[in-house]
């Protein structure tokens, strides 16, 4: 069977849902940032702040290729691993890619004081949402499916994925 591959902005649920759906499921489940994460053996904070947004980035698309080899997985990935073409490419070669979507004030209101957002780590942090939605936008449109979480229960955005990937896997 193929992969369940969330994608979207941070803070929209990718996580959270991707492990409901993949209990549901009966999958296995990773997120990349925690692969990353093992990889550095440092948080994505600390990556961010020790060594760029680039080298992030690196170590990112090897996570996503390690990931992308999987089956029977719902792989949640962070909110930029849409930057790289490449990476979305390798995710679809064997999964189905739903995007979560969310008004930026509902971003907002699921970071409420979670530090581990270095990039929102800015004097306006709301402004900063909207200028990443704005320019990752184009690349969430490569996804196969899309799904607006703003006013939506974690069990309704999980439904949501299941019966998404049951006539996308089809295709």
């Amino acid at each position: 069977m193929k992969n369940i591959v969330l994608t979207g902005f941070m803070a929209t649920g990718k996580t959270t849902v991707g492990k409901k759906v993949a209990t549901t499921m009966s999958f296995g489940f990773i997120d990349t940032d925690k692969m990353i994460e093992k990889m550095a053996n440092m948080t994505v904070s600390d990556i961010f702040e020790k060594y760029g947004e680039n080298y992030f980035r690196k170590l990112e698309k090897a996570a996503v290729k390690k990931a992308a080899r999987l089956k029977n997985f719902v792989i949640a990935t962070g909110g930029g691993v849409v930057l790289n073409p490449s990476n979305i490419v390798q995710l679809r070669k064997n999964g189905v890619v739903i995007c979560f979507v969310a008004r930026p004030e509902i971003i907002l209101r699921n970071i409420g004081k979670n530090k581990d957002r270095p990039l929102l780590m800015v004097d306006n942090p709301e402004e900063k949402i909207r200028q990443l939605l704005k320019e990752r936008e184009p690349f969430y449109r490569f996804a196969d499916y899309t799904i607006d979480v703003s006013d939506m229960t974690i069990d309704e955005v999980a439904e949501e994925v299941i019966k998404a990937y049951i006539r996308l896997k089809k295709g």
